[in-house]
């Protein structure tokens, strides 16, 4: 164990750094080294160039905006970006939120004990990086949906191949006898049970186990019949909203029942609480499931409108096809209003046409 702690991690400044080097411009020199291991740290996770180049991009706007080094940023700076993103740009919520998230990645990195920018950086210039993104300076996402109405879910087609490349990637560390094969086990349940009950990435992430149970008018289902969601998207000013799901998909059901039951346990760590735990024992949060989901969906080529919630969209969509209830289908998702659940629906074509022609039947019954 020790000596796993003293190995270098990829975007570490011990990975990045030459000793005994004199730069001509150590400023630059050291924001330079920065990118890399952070493009080294997204690496090892498995994200694309195409998601990797765009944010570097962005960090470099925003030391061009500062005027500042990452050693010197300060939540103050967050403040004023943010201001002109919003007077200046007129950029929509959900893009300055995204914007935000990116620099927020940028600076966990650098102020990750284990990474080791801070000590040197303090060496170096006598400063060092500090946490600059809040809730407070940062946009909450208060809204259900603030993009295009029009952004569509995944089609069933687009679902079944993402789902089916999640299940090979663990078929294929299996075979090849690497690390990552419980971690992607895991994954590949965890996007099946963001579609199975409708969730959003963040009340996936703050799922336990013990928020499964038993619905008595559904007896096959076992002890996983309901999903008791304890973190759901909370009003302005207001606590987490909870609700308490019913199961409807058997296969989402045998596919979280089969990684509580046989594969999380193989993680350790019995006594925490979280259904979704990271190897090193913390609970899995957000941003790994947007960074597993951008390498998934870019590995298959998939529209980049796609992301993590177009699968919570997919499960509203896909129901409504099946002929399943609106109430039910609002009251499932967490919508006070059928509006916002009728944003969600995008149905397909086909569904389109066979409605209308049930529609319109009677009317010609007759001619």
């Amino acid at each position: 164990m020790v000596h796993q702690q003293k190995a270098a991690l990829a975007g570490s400044a011990r990975m990045e750094l030459v000793s005994g080097v004199v730069q001509l411009r150590p400023e630059d020199a050291m924001f330079d080294a920065m990118l890399r291991g952070w493009r080294g740290q997204q690496k090892s996770r498995g994200l694309k160039d195409e998601t990797i180049d765009p944010r570097e991009r962005l960090i470099r706007r925003f030391l061009d905006f500062t005027n500042e080094y990452p050693w010197q940023w300060t939540p103050a700076h967050m403040d004023e970006w943010s201001a002109s993103l919003t007077s200046e740009k007129h950029l929509a919520p959900s893009t300055i939120r995204s914007y935000q998230g990116t620099v927020r990645l940028f600076t966990e990195l650098l102020i990750d004990a284990r990474y080791g920018w801070g000590p040197a950086c303090e060496k170096a210039f006598g400063a060092y990086p500090v946490a600059i993104a809040y809730e407070w300076n940062t946009l909450p996402h208060l809204q259900d949906y603030e993009g295009d109405p029009e952004a569509r879910p995944f089609t069933r087609e687009e679902l079944q191949r993402f789902l089916d490349y999640a299940d090979d990637q663990v078929a294929r560390a299996v075979k090849s006898k690497r690390k990552g094969a419980l971690a992607a086990y895991r994954d590949a349940t965890l996007f099946k049970v963001i579609y199975g009950w409708g969730l959003r990435r963040t009340e996936t992430s703050k799922l336990d186990v013990v928020d499964f149970g038993r619905n008595p008018k559904a007896h096959q289902f076992g002890r996983y019949g309901t999903l008791n969601v304890r973190y759901g998207k909370a009003k302005k000013g207001q606590p987490p909203r909870r609700r308490n799901l019913l199961s409807v998909m058997d296969w989402a059901v045998e596919a979280v029942a089969d990684y509580v039951e046989n594969v999380r346990p193989r993680f350790g760590f019995p006594d925490h609480p979280a259904l979704w735990i990271s190897e090193r024992g913390g609970r899995l949060q957000p941003g790994s499931i947007n960074d597993r989901f951008e390498a998934y969906r870019d590995a298959l080529k998939l529209p980049k409108d796609l992301v993590p919630h177009s699968i919570r969209h997919s499960y509203v969509t896909h129901l409504t096809e099946d002929g399943v209830d609106r109430r039910f289908i609002q009251q499932q998702v967490g919508h006070e209003c059928d509006s916002s659940t009728a944003i969600y629906t995008h149905v397909s074509d086909d569904f389109m046409n066979t409605a209308l022609s049930k529609a319109l039947a009677p009317a010609f019954a007759g001619a």
